[in-house]
């Protein structure tokens, strides 16, 4: 009988029971680009002590170069992998109906060892002072955001910020529906929103292979939240993503970007 279960944690040092300042939740299907994504973590300026967690939906990809890197990673960043033998998504016969993860997300924030919960897909990346950002956007409230920079995933050169989507409450093209925040660009207080956390594993209307992104951000969306006001993400979209056909819309974006440095 076949089995396949990966479990690997490196505390670098750190007391095992030592809570961490902030945690981060990737699912993954072991895109090359989770390298990427890892690193941006690796490299964040924020001081305080980050638990990164890794979900494995599906083992598209191998799994040695992750491994390799993780164990490189700096004295501040402590790192779990969790591959379960089965997908708990419905796109790879699994019940929960995301198709991005199944229910990792909902599963790696209650693991995680840390109040505040911020999440990283693995085909994005952070600007290094995105974790310090949003942690001081949380203090108090129940989640915070930050804002995107949109990616050419063919040239990996800028297109533009993303003033359409990802733009908060009240505003972009889903402001009728209450706005929305990309999950690369948020922060949770897990410990306030505990009882939001089962979304993740749901989607809109219970159709199957979609996102549950909007199903969470709804669910949280009327709870105390602060914005960094600065783009601290890189999202990588494909040329025929279904934002460029908005890119043209002269949508109100009334709120200040400040650009990263």
């Amino acid at each position: 009988m076949k089995v396949s279960v990966l479990g690997h944690y490196f505390s670098n040092g750190g007391e095992y029971q030592a809570q961490s300042a902030v945690a981060v939740v990737m699912p993954t299907v072991l895109r090359s680009t989770i390298l990427r994504a890892v690193q941006s973590v690796f490299d964040q300026d924020f001081e305080g002590r980050v638990q990164l967690l890794i979900g494995i939906d599906k083992m598209f990809g191998p799994v040695e170069p992750l491994i390799a890197l993780l164990r490189r990673a700096p004295e501040n960043v402590s790192c779990l992998v969790l591959g379960l033998p089965f997908s708990t998504s419905s796109r790879h016969g699994g019940p929960h109906n995301p198709g991005d993860g199944g229910s990792l997300r909902a599963i790696l924030t209650l693991m995680a060892n840390a109040r505040y919960v911020t999440y990283l897909d693995d085909d994005n990346r952070w600007r290094k002072n995105h974790l310090s950002k949003v942690v001081e956007t949380v203090d108090g409230k129940v989640w915070g955001y930050s804002y995107r920079m949109l990616f050419d995933q063919e040239t990996d050169t800028e297109i533009a910020i993303d003033q359409w989507d990802s733009v908060g409450p009240g505003k972009g093209r889903f402001a009728d529906a209450g706005g929305f925040v990309d999950p690369n660009c948020l922060i949770i207080d897990k410990v306030k929103a505990v009882h939001t956390l089962g979304h993740w594993a749901s989607t809109p209307d219970g159709r199957l292979g979609m996102s549950a992104d909007r199903n969470f951000y709804a669910a949280i969306s009327g709870y105390p939240h602060g914005s960094t006001n600065s783009v601290t993400v890189d999202y990588y979209v494909r040329r025929d993503n279904l934002i460029a056909a908005f890119m043209g819309q002269d949508l109100e974006f009334t709120e200040k970007l400040v650009l990263s440095d």
